[in-house]
């Protein structure tokens, strides 16, 4: 029986890659640049992306995590043509294919038990030999195919498996280094090296893009390949993501969850923008839009060698973005964070108006939600600290002039409270400061804000006038 691919989704593609996490848990910062450069290199090439979900260990997956990725996927706004496609739900379809290689020896049933694979290798060990399998059962014909066993692919044993990485350069492997390896358990399930060639096979993959820890998995999978008489990918292999000490990335150094990064405050486009940087490059320029990523992405330029997470460079990314983005669609991310603070935003200016106000002074969308509360929401202490600089019995004067000005204004906006403000400060003939400083701590609770005008129209006549007024208690009482 020939062996075919199950189906092609449209053979007219030239590229065609993949994204194929296992949903074993979150979407780490790794995982999301080997999905970007596989999503910028079909881009780039006018190709198709594919998302696969390798859900093969069924001990350890879960629907949180393939929820969890699947909405990383999509704050990131890396969108595929093709899938989600489950492992779990193609078994029939890998079955298929290893019975057709059983049919034309290609692959073999083994019936040996632990102890003698046990055994074996320990004489290998003993013996200085790499472990590998003797290949007893090859020729061992006294079992009934229903008696357990595993099923193991025959790999040559002669020559070498030799691929062009498309970052490494070439690499070569000696059949003689590669195990018969097993692509059945005696479960009946599919073993993962073996699900992975039948699902790029079948999905018409061209380029598998992937971390540097799969580079000892291509010489087996390029054998399987060759025996099922399929087209082999374009390999190539990304670095590993390191520490800011040099160390394997993990939690010590902060987050590591891509949507650890939503919640911390930063931005999509910043969080592209610096994985893309982080092994690859084009000059010396950083500052990437998504249409130059894709325009200028090439695998030839990705680096070998590892590359260091550094948080400050991330936060200075977040923050042009945060002063460059269009307010209106900054408003959409800041939402979430002002939902997640539990900031009603009923009753205030519009969230656009808060990002044209904030987005000089914050870093993240988190630190500008927390910023932003005395616009939405009253408050029951001051500063302490600025209590004590701009609370003094000086400060009655100039409140209660300015708050005489506002009162006064029939019309509240930028230009009339900016007079007002000034005003006061030529009658009393005192310095802008002794009147802005302890106005701010009057309707916003802390020593730092805006500029004084866009402050007191972003809050709201009524608001102000009453925080002045309850200020003014405030200070009196302290002084009573």
């Amino acid at each position: 029986m020939e062996l075919k691919a199950l189906f092609n989704l449209d053979s007219n593609v030239k590229v065609r890659t993949r994204f194929a996490p296992s949903p074993t848990g979150y979407l780490h910062v790794g995982g999301a640049r080997t999905a970007l450069y596989s999503w910028l290199y079909a881009r780039h090439h006018q190709g198709e992306f594919v998302l696969r979900i390798e859900d093969t260990d069924l001990e350890r997956s879960t629907p949180q995590a393939t929820a969890a990725i699947l909405e990383a996927m999509e704050w990131l706004d890396l969108g595929w043509e093709h899938g989600p496609y489950y492992q779990t739900k193609r078994f029939d379809r890998y079955n298929q294919v290893i019975d057709q290689m059983l049919e034309q020896g290609l692959a073999y049933r083994c019936y040996c038990s632990k102890e003698r694979l046990e055994e074996l290798r320990q004489n290998q060990e003993q013996n200085k030999e790499k472990p590998r399998y003797d290949r007893h059962c090859l020729h061992d014909h006294s079992h009934s195919a229903d008696e357990p066993h595993v099923v193991r692919f025959k790999n040559p044993q002669q020559g070498s498996v030799v691929f062009e990485d498309a970052v490494r350069g070439r690499i070569e492997i000696s059949n003689a280094e590669l195990d018969d390896l097993i692509i059945r358990r005696t479960d009946g399930s599919p073993t993962y090296n073996f699900c992975v060639v039948v699902d790029d096979w079948d999905m018409g993959i061209t380029h598998v893009i992937r971390g540097e820890d799969h580079i000892n998995n291509t010489p087996r999978q390029i054998n399987i390949l060759q025996a099922l008489g399929a087209p082999i990918p374009t390999y190539a292999h990304v670095s590993m993501i390191l520490g800011d000490d040099g160390q394997k990335l993990s939690k010590r150094h902060g987050a590591v969850s891509v949507m650890q990064y939503r919640d911390e405050g930063y931005l999509p486009e910043a969080l592209l923008n610096y994985l893309v940087r982080l092994g690859w490059g084009h000059g010396d320029q950083e500052i990437f839009s998504r249409e130059e990523m894709i325009r200028l992405f090439e695998l030839n330029h990705v680096s070998k060698s590892a590359s260091a997470f550094n948080t400050e460079k991330l936060l200075w990314l977040n923050h042009h973005y945060m002063r460059e983005l269009a307010p209106e669609y900054m408003a959409k991310h800041l939402a979430w964070h002002m939902q997640d603070q539990g900031i009603d935003t009923s009753n205030g200016p519009a969230l656009s108006e808060i990002v044209s106000m904030l987005a000089e002074r914050c870093k993240t969308l988190k630190e500008m939600a927390a910023a932003s509360r005395y616009f939405f929401e009253e408050f029951d202490s001051y500063d302490e600290n600025a209590v004590k600089k701009h609370f003094k019995p000086a400060a009655l004067a100039p409140l209660e002039k300015v708050l005489e000005k506002l009162t006064a204004l029939s019309v509240w906006d930028l230009q009339h409270t900016h007079q007002a403000i000034e005003q006061t400060a030529a009658e009393l003939e005192v310095g802008m400061g002794k009147v802005g400083m302890p106005l701010r701590l009057a309707v916003t609770g802390a020593g730092q804000s805006p500029s004084m005008d866009v402050t007191l129209v972003g809050i709201g006549r009524e608001r102000v006038l009453s925080r002045l007024a309850k200020a003014i208690d405030f200070i009196k009482g302290q002084n009573a």
